[in-house]
């Protein structure tokens, strides 16, 4: 479906300005030329010269489409565009006047007057414009040069203007930008330092093909100056591999500097598109004053900060400027990576790796008792499904006993605030993963509604689904499966899950530690759950991949179905069907308002879980884990249906 656009009323404007500029020019040239009280007098004579001279400039800048350039993002390329129709302009109307009315009235120096004057009053609001929204002369300078090879930029804001100017000022860049693609169609007709905006996004093919016939140098590349709907962008990549044109995207406008020139430092790499921009989600806004309020110079510890999550957590903490971070982890290698890596980005920061497991009660301790965080994120988790499903007992010790240390040594060392970073896979759980991930909520809320009572700590517990690229994640699957050219295996064709970016999700999980940190008491022991977006299929997730490795599903790779495993779930869910939803200030968050249990019950009820699980046994483990969490015996139950029909 095409969209309408809107490019008239503003691209009318734009002319309407310039025909009264001609029009105000030329006032202007003769009474410079003749004084102010003489013009009075041949004012009579003039008016026909005066029409025409309009009459001339109108079509001009109509026919030289000077109209279509957008004002935000004025440069030289637009003042040469401005004097070259104003040239044009004054060479047509001087002699048309000569022939019409022998110019009589009309002083022969008025009209190079004119063309200074006029040259003025069409570039200078141009400029003016672009000076106000950047702030600054730095982007006016520019030039174009030719560059090499043919692409196509899709969409028209900032990042898009940013691509084509440092092209365009790049003797040595690698791209000849043809055409924009407008993805909303508002633009289409106007042009962006003269290169045009050729139709929407819909239109595509009939651009390339246009071009194609045009001066043959036909596009071999798209490249993505703006994020995406899910649809939208998966539509585009099936275009783009109909058309047989690799699409590459921009880094995000933060991710890279601006020198005092107005130039990118380093240049603009492009990239290839990744199985992020297929998500298509929206940027969440962000309080970050309030996330720098509530971290800045205050000791940060993270438990599992090695992990996926974790290590996000702590690069995004560390840049909001603890007096000390504290990072504690079992697994040697990932605590000595982000360490460094840490340690190498902020060396003026206090911070401590310490080498233990929050199944470890006394090492906790020791810990909060040297350092006395005041802030503590509780990310350290076993989470693959099938792994845990494999050795429940390990699952059980460090997901609920490790949890429940963790929050214990919180309470008695007086940290602030514990975040608790808990999974979709808790809700309605057929799996050991979900059902201990669940007692570790219910542990927390609990303590949260005693605390809330007094000064205590408080617990926020934050609940998101899957993140790409985490160690839980399918998709490092399909990424070495696609390495060693496949085949991608799925469970079932019907799986559905819920993704985001890791980055997303952390920044979400910071967002909703301010508001946990500040909630009132009555809304002690609720969870804060991550607005997901739509499930996405398993299935075209791996057709994406394959297309994104440049191949074509069924034929260069294929994909195989292996049913269902013990412990998944066709459909992920975000939230119980008891838990009544409550909107929160933040629009990317909401609050769920599970059960609660009575904290001296759960804290008997986990201390025989924790002599079982010790003792290593299995069938007692499981008969307290289903007495526990009631809905994972009934889970369990139906996955294990599901199991047997996808067979």
């Amino acid at each position: 479906m095409k969209v309408k656009s809107h490019k008239l009323p503003r691209a009318l404007a734009a002319l309407l300005h310039d025909i009264f500029m001609a029009g105000l020019s030329f006032v202007i040239a003769l009474s410079l030329r003749l004084g102010s009280e003489a013009l009075p007098h041949v004012t009579n004579h003039l008016i026909p010269a005066w029409f025409l001279f309009i009459a001339v400039c109108g079509s001009v800048f109509w026919a030289t489409g000077l109209y279509r350039g957008i004002w935000r993002y004025a440069s030289m390329n637009d003042l040469a565009a401005i004097v070259k129709a104003v040239t044009i302009a004054v060479m047509i109307y001087v002699p048309i006047a000569f022939l019409t009315t022998r110019a009589v009235d009309i002083p022969r120096s008025s009209v190079i007057i004119n063309w200074f004057v006029l040259v003025f009053l069409l570039g200078a609001p141009r400029m003016a414009y672009r000076v106000f929204k950047d702030r600054g002369l730095r982007h006016l300078l520019e030039r174009s040069r030719h560059l090499r090879v043919p692409v196509l930029v899709v969409g028209t804001g900032d990042a898009a203007e940013v691509f084509i100017r440092e092209m365009a000022r790049d003797r040595d860049g690698a791209y000849d930008v043809l055409g924009v693609v407008d993805d909303r169609g508002t633009r289409v007709g106007r042009s962006i330092h003269e290169v045009p905006v050729l139709g929407h996004i819909n239109d595509l093919e009939k651009i390339v093909n246009s071009l194609t016939l045009r001066d043959g140098r036909r596009p071999r590349r798209i490249i993505l100056a703006k994020s995406l709907e899910r649809e939208a962008m998966q539509a585009l990549l099936g275009l783009a591999e109909q058309l047989d044109l690799h699409i590459d995207r921009m880094p995000r406008l933060t991710d890279f500097r601006i020198n005092a020139e107005g130039a990118a430092s380093g240049g603009i790499e492009v990239r290839p598109i990744a199985i992020e921009d297929l998500l298509g989600r929206s940027q969440a806004k962000l309080d970050r004053a309030s996330m720098r309020q509530l971290i800045a110079n205050r000791r940060v510890m993270i438990t599992g900060a090695g992990g996926s999550i974790g290590s996000e957590l702590v690069r995004q903490i560390a840049a909001f400027g603890p007096s000390r971070l504290i990072l504690f982890d079992n697994a040697e290698h990932l605590l000595y990576s982000i360490d460094l890596e840490i340690s190498e980005k902020y060396p003026q920061m206090s911070q401590r790796t310490v080498l233990g497991d929050v199944r470890d009660a006394v090492r906790l301790n020791v810990t909060m008792a040297e350092e006395r965080p005041e802030l503590l994120f509780h990310a350290a988790a076993l989470k693959h499904v099938p792994m845990v499903e494999a050795n429940p007992i390990e699952g059980v010790l460090t997901n609920v006993i490790g949890t429940r240390n963790t929050a214990d040594a919180c309470r008695k060392h007086g940290v602030g605030a514990m975040v608790l970073i808990s999974t979709d896979k808790a809700i309605n759980p057929p799996n050991v993963m979900g059902a201990t991930k669940r007692l570790a909520e219910s542990y927390c809320q609990a303590l949260d509604i005693a605390g809330r009572a007094g000064s205590g700590t408080r617990y926020v517990t934050v609940r998101f689904g899957n993140v790409l690229g985490s160690t839980g994640s399918v998709v490092p699957l399909f990424t070495r499966q696609l390495e060693s050219g496949g085949p991608l295996t799925v469970t079932h064709p019907d799986m559905t899950r819920y993704f985001m970016t890791i980055r997303e999700a952390v920044e979400l999980v910071l967002q909703a530690s301010v508001l946990g940190a500040n909630a009132p008491s009555e809304e002690a022991g609720k969870i804060y759950v991550l607005d997901m977006g739509k499930p996405i299929k398993i299935e075209d997730l791996a057709r994406q991949m394959i297309r994104l490795g440049g191949l074509r599903p069924e034929k260069d790779i294929k994909i195989v179905y292996t049913g269902l495993r013990p412990g998944e779930k066709l459909y992920e869910e975000l939230f119980h069907e008891l838990e009544p939803l409550v909107e929160t200030s933040h629009p990317s968050l909401h609050l769920a308002s599970p059960r609660t249990t009575n904290l001296e019950l759960l804290s008997r009820s986990l201390d025989d879980l924790n002599t079982s699980a010790a003792a290593r046994d299995h069938a007692t483990v499981a008969q307290q884990l289903q007495r526990l969490v009631p809905e994972y015996r009934k889970a369990a139950t139906q996955s294990e249906d599901a199991v047997v029909v996808a067979l």
